[in-house]
């Protein structure tokens, strides 16, 4: 085996755990191939020999690429939703990283990214670039925190702070007014066991009789009123609460949903004492894409 046979070789042994990075800081699996495909021109144009880590340089080229993608998209406000490498959309809500996560090695590392829910990528898209690449780099795949600061040009201390503010983020832990949050989790959370057990009565149980529901799916906002109403429509509900994720919508708790060949959906709720009073459904990508998103724990 030369030389190039088995650069070659090492590449194809990182290519899995550099698109898993590439994808969870770009959504996309097109733009990640080929973020890591700019990666390979760079090592066949580099001296190998001054490369002490290959994987780690491999990891730092991947991510300056795809923060530099991450900027020019923010620049012409065009964000892709996120679509799975099959082409299809991920639904199966997970755990988030532990600490316990962050030390693992690269192909540890890698399996946890690969169970990123469909509702992190979603709120992923809402961070700053820097602020991405330094909660995946650091929180899915253990980068330290001096490797991502020459990436984005700044101190390591910074670039921690930089993941700690995505982390807060992602998690909830900077969730305002928690005991209120709390409250009106506990009424959407039986909304959605009553949606998922297609149990009518219960539906209509937490939901004030005078409740709207709006929703952006045809050109002209659709508009249902009515407890009995809405909760007629508990089969299309059920579809929609089996994939759910809780998060922090603009302020009020709502659930992030999506299902194969349908568009990623954001159910946001009105709650005041134990009724909902008020629903609205986005649809459109602009407009989830510019939602304040925040995941809540499990």
């Amino acid at each position: 085996m030369n030389d190039d046979q088995w650069l070659a070789q090492r590449f194809e042994t990182d290519r899995p755990r550099l698109e898993a990075v590439a994808f969870r800081m770009l959504g996309s699996s097109g733009e990640a191939e080929d973020a890591v495909q700019e990666a390979w021109f760079r090592l066949a144009a580099s001296d190998t020999e001054r490369i002490d880590n290959l994987s780690g340089w491999l990891t730092t080229v991947v991510g300056r690429v795809c923060l530099d993608q991450l900027r020019r998209r923010k620049s012409r406000a065009e964000q892709p939703m996120p679509t799975s490498f099959d082409g299809t959309v991920e639904i199966e809500p997970t755990a988030l990283p532990g600490p316990a996560d962050v030390e693992a090695d690269p192909e540890s590392a890698a399996v946890i990214a690969d169970s990123v829910s469909l509702a992190l990528l979603v709120v992923l898209e809402t961070l700053e670039p820097a602020e991405r690449l330094a909660f995946v780099l650091h929180d899915m795949f253990g980068v330290p925190f001096d490797d991502i600061g020459q990436i984005v040009d700044r101190t390591p201390t910074a670039a921690r702070k930089l993941a700690s503010r995505a982390r807060a983020r992602v998690r909830g832990t900077d969730v305002p007014q928690r005991k209120e949050v709390s409250k009106q989790r506990t009424v959407v959370e039986a909304f959605l066991a009553a949606a998922r057990g297609g149990d009518f009565e219960a539906l209509v149980s937490v939901l004030d009789p005078e409740i709207t529901l709006r929703t952006d799916a045809a050109e002209v906002g659709q508009i249902i009123r009515g407890a009995a109403q809405i909760a007629g429509g508990a089969m299309t509900f059920a579809a929609m609460a089996s994939s759910a994720q809780l998060v922090l919508a603009d302020g009020k708790i709502g659930v992030i949903s999506s299902l194969p060949n349908l568009p990623t959906r954001v159910l946001v709720f009105t709650v005041e004492g134990d009724k909902i009073i008020a629903m609205e459904g986005v649809t459109n990508p602009d407009r989830v894409r510019g939602m304040d998103l925040t995941l809540l724990d499990a």
